[in-house]
């Protein structure tokens, strides 16, 4: 999805990121606490992002889109979460479901849908995991049936981000449930909303709020087979998993947003609490938490950068997104806990943002593939990589 250089320069990157940033600064900062505390969805909030171009970033200009490459949306994604992750959550569907259309999609299906997914027109969702199948895809359920020129879904999806505001949604289903090895029986579909195709309720979480996520069910829900991801069958696997890639970079710039955030929050507050009578940054006990939570900022910054550089250079990136997701997923975990800490009791409490980040920073360690498979496959890949 990433534009030419001659689409996308660094003043327009340059002058996209202080937009933002005037932006979270005047009209987001000062309501994250509600939303977030009242797990209310921002609708004002979402509307000026799409304003503001954010739905529009990834995709070409051609489709009506900004064009801006993964190493500049990474950084749009860190400067969202440095504010308020759950920002993030709202485009980042709608830019992987952009991302899959683009390189598997059939021509009519691109024509059909990126123009109005470059202007939200359309707001795109990912439908893969399920309630008995998370990061292990091939064990999904819901089953594609074929029915003369349409297929009849029958299943459910569960933890669908922007499910309930979304409007274009990927469905991936198994269509021969059969065949062996299992992925070569699933299909991914391109699905709006009709009968059968039912919103079963908001699942509560314990952070990343205000954004929703949501079970579905598909109960006889009939699709026209022109609306498979690519016009043939048996390839939705490999669909799902080519957007990993992109949606791991994502995750890992959160991190770098959340650890930054509440690095920012500790060094501040370690100049402004005083104990013994000084302030707490001059007591080396607190310096050493703030080296290391700068240091895993800037690690984990520097490992997403080397990820959506190789991303934007069309080369596999696989390995290296992997390793981004985990370390400054972990980064954002422990910078929240040390954040905490640097505050005492002011950290526990909802006076602060510290515990926010505290409640987001876990999930991050989940999504887009458990931190435990992100090791196992770092690890495969490095043999293949290195072959005695």
């Amino acid at each position: 999805m990433a534009a030419t250089a001659e689409h996308f320069t660094a003043d327009d990157e340059i002058q996209i990121l202080d937009s933002i940033g005037n932006w979270l600064d005047k009209e987001v900062r000062p309501v994250v606490k509600h939303f977030d505390h009242e797990d209310e969805y921002p609708e004002d909030l979402v509307a000026q992002m799409k304003d503001l171009g954010l739905f529009s970033l990834m995709y070409s200009v051609e489709h009506g889109g900004l064009g801006m490459h993964a190493s500049a949306y990474a950084k749009v994604v860190t400067l969202l979460c440095e504010t308020w992750m759950s920002l993030a959550g709202v485009i980042n569907t709608h830019m992987m479901l952009g991302h899959l259309i683009v390189r598997f999609g059939t021509e009519a299906q691109k024509a059909l849908f990126l123009p109005k997914l470059a202007v939200a027109e359309l707001h795109g969702v990912l439908c893969l995991t399920e309630p008995d199948a998370g990061t292990d895809l091939q064990g999904i359920k819901t089953q594609a049936k074929r029915d003369g020129d349409e297929y009849v879904i029958n299943g459910s999806k569960m933890w669908i981000t922007n499910g309930m505001y979304g409007s274009l949604y990927a469905i991936l289903t198994k269509t021969d449930p059969t065949t062996k090895p299992a992925h070569k029986g699933m299909t991914m579909f391109l699905a709006e909303r009709g009968p059968g195709f039912n919103i079963d309720g908001k699942l509560k979480k314990l952070g990343y709020r205000g954004l929703e996520s949501v079970a579905l069910s598909f109960d006889d829900y009939h699709i026209a087979a022109d609306r498979i991801l690519g016009g043939e069958e048996g390839h939705g696997f490999h669909h799902a998993v080519g957007g990993l890639e992109l949606g791991r970079i994502n995750v890992a710039a959160r991190g770098v947003g959340v650890a930054r955030a509440a690095l920012n929050d500790a060094v501040r507050y370690a100049q402004e609490r005083r104990t013994f009578g000084k302030p707490i940054c001059e007591h080396q006990s607190i310096q050493i938490k703030l080296a290391d939570m700068a240091t895993r900022v800037e690690a984990a910054r520097l490992l997403v950068e080397q990820a959506a550089a190789k991303f934007d250079r069309g080369e596999r990136c696989d390995m290296e997104a992997g390793m981004a997701k985990l370390f400054a997923s972990e980064a954002a975990l422990e910078n929240a806990t040390e954040a905490m800490r640097v505050h005492g009791g002011y950290g526990y409490s909802e006076e602060f943002d510290v515990e926010r980040y505290y409640r987001d920073a876990p999930l991050l360690c989940i999504g887009e593939g458990t931190n435990e498979i992100q090791r196992v496959l770092i690890s495969r890949q490095l043999i293949k990589r290195n072959p005695v």
